[in-house]
């Protein structure tokens, strides 16, 4: 006990600001040159081991929490997780990409775009709750897939959350920029420094860095105060998008939405690959369930219930936005601002752009939250230096990853434009979301120890059929959208990996709340999310695929051998407890 007794007084006395290698290396491998060769000689080994590797719900609920020194304070309702839903998801999406992608590929059935995102937002919505219910860490989808597909997944997982973190916050910051210079009543990009780099990086953005800042510092001192933030601004934003919908349809011309679909079918799930960025965010409330007070009953209301309103309102400012204005006039910048200035409200802009950026400034705060506690939870797992999981003892808040996100986003944004990033984050968060599904079919139908081999075998073959039947489906899509043929062969395909699972025995049942209707609600999650992402461009492939590169080779040199070492370092603590035990047992009272 004394020992217990003096490492608590050890953390107490530790200064949150320290810089030592033993912060940000303080693994095995890298404690010399000899040991970094010897583990690199290993990597096969050591690659074998945690691709089969799994977590469990009680180190990711327990032990991983002591890597944070200091505990979050328990805080939140689900009042204030239904607001920061509104807060997280009513941004830059429905404001700048509704204009942008109605212009260029879907016309007036952009309202449909957002009823397929919709959908698919909402399948992986189900799949977050009952992850979040059963395990809620600050480490989200993160979490959840170490728990259930293992490390190596996690990791490849974890890289897309820092990237869809990251890149996500640029492009909101970027938005905010184009709707304050809007509201200026200034030319487009005159608040941007012009320079000679290549397009799509040449327009400089301190406005953008400089909102991320103040988003950050403000995340940072606390975060019930954000959450007042969140709710006041949240609910001054509803307030414009009521008026919106309701000015926009008094002045609504049926005429402008024919040609209702002048891009065809392909367009409109073209559009709703995109568009799916306005649903992102809300993985970021499943983050907070380490924060909240009562999270079984707290998060399904919040998650659900702010969703479910959100998908009608964002269906509902589409055909508004359709029916103000002809989809080739559509200003793809300040589309609403510019809609209403065309019926003759000139000064409904101003409006429409001061609620826009209400609602992008909650966007970014919500996100330095959330995204926060994403990368604490992967520095707890040691996938980056745990100098970055440290959770400060007086403000309760995870300063140094809200720091990392910040930065690393300040930078992007300053030079990328929002299309380049639109896209990128889009292939991003529906391989996270697709992902999330096949680790809830894995929860349900497969327990370490219990499942039977065959079972096991038939869960694997039946996922591969899921996916591979789904895949099938999207790049038929892609090559041939008016064909049949190859629909007849994928889909039954997907039907048939779908009934098998179904007739599988559940070797786990949510305690306090589930998905409804498993394996079909997961595994149409799975064939719309991948099917989402084949409707997007070769170009936000590339880009995914030099991302991905780059985190297997930080994983090869780094990451690997970093979890590897903690993993082992925890499993030689359980046996040391555990043969500890067994000689008080035999000594006797």
């Amino acid at each position: 006990m004394s020992s217990i007794g003096d490492m608590s007084d050890e953390i107490q006395h530790k200064s949150y600001w320290r810089f030592s290698k033993q912060d940000f290396l303080p693994e095995e491998s890298f404690q010399s040159w000899g040991n970094y060769r010897s583990a690199l000689s290993e990597t096969c080994f050591r690659f074998k081991d945690r691709l089969i590797s799994r977590s469990d719900d009680v180190n990711e609920i327990g032990e991983l929490r002591k890597q944070s020194e200091n505990e979050m304070k328990r805080c939140l309702t689900w009042w204030d997780l239904t607001w920061f839903g509104f807060g997280s998801v009513v941004g830059a999406g429905i404001f700048v990409l509704t204009g942008q992608e109605a212009h260029e590929h879907a016309g007036p059935a952009i309202v449909l775009s957002y009823v397929a995102s919709g959908v698919s937002a909402m399948l992986s919505v189900f799949c977050y709750t009952e992850f979040a219910v059963e395990v809620p860490v600050a480490g989200g989808s993160f979490a959840y897939l170490r728990i259930e597909l293992g490390d190596f997944v996690a990791f490849i997982t974890a890289g897309n959350i820092l990237l869809e973190s990251i890149a996500g916050s640029a492009a909101v910051a970027r938005a905010w920029t184009s709707y304050f210079t809007n509201l200026l009543n200034r030319p487009s990009n005159s608040l941007r420094i012009h320079t000679n780099l290549a397009e799509g990086f040449n327009l400089l953005d301190p406005i953008a860095v400089g909102v991320l800042v103040i988003a950050a510092t403000i995340a940072i001192i606390s975060t019930r105060k954000t959450s007042l933030i969140n709710w006041i601004a949240t609910a001054l934003n509803t307030a414009v998008i009521l008026f919106v919908i309701i000015a926009g349809f008094a002045h609504a011309n049926t005429s402008n939405l024919k040609p209702f679909l002048p891009f065809g079918a392909k367009g409109i799930f073209q559009a709703a690959a995109i568009v799916y960025f306005a649903y992102g965010g809300f993985d970021n409330i499943a983050t907070m369930a380490e924060e909240t007070k009562n999270p079984s009953r707290d998060i399904p209301i919040g998650l659900l219930g702010s969703m479910s309103i959100i998908t009608v309102i964002y269906c509902l400012m589409a055909l508004t936005l359709s029916m103000m204005q002809k989809y080739t006039e559509i200003d793809k910048g300040a589309a609403y601002s510019v809609a209403f200035q065309s019926v003759g409200m000139n000064w409904a802009r101003y409006l429409v752009a001061l609620g826009a950026l209400k609602g992008m400034t909650t966007v970014l705060l919500v996100g330095a939250l959330g995204q926060a506690r994403y990368t604490t939870h992967i520095a707890r797992a040691h996938m980056i230096p745990p100098w970055f999981a440290l959770v400060h003892p007086k403000t309760g808040t995870p300063i140094n990853a809200t720091l990392l996100i910040t930065i690393s986003s300040a930078l992007i944004a300053f030079f990328s434009s929002l299309d380049v990033l639109a896209s990128l984050l889009s292939v991003s968060t529906l391989f996270i979301f697709m992902m999330m599904a096949v680790a809830l079919l894995v929860r349900r139908y497969h327990v370490r120890d219990i499942t039977p081999q065959t079972n096991l075998l038939k869960l694997a073959l039946f996922l591969l059929i899921i996916i591979s039947s789904s895949m099938g489906t999207s790049a038929y899509w892609g090559l041939n959208p008016n064909g049949w043929v190859g629909y007849a062969i994928t889909i039954p395909f997907w039907f048939l990996g779908t009934i098998g699972l179904s007739m599988l025995p559940q070797q786990r049942e949510p305690k306090v709340w589930g998905v409804p209707l498993v394996p079909w609600l997961p595994s149409l999650s799975i064939a719309i999310n991948i099917f989402l992402m084949g409707s997007l461009g070769a170009e936000a492939f590339e880009r995914f695929g030099i991302c991905t590169v780059v985190m297997l080779i930080y994983y090869v040199f780094f990451g690997l051998h970093a979890t590897y070492d903690m993993a082992h370092l925890h499993r030689k603590a359980q046996s040391t407890e555990v043969n500890n035990e067994d000689m008080i047992g035999r000594k006797g009272p």
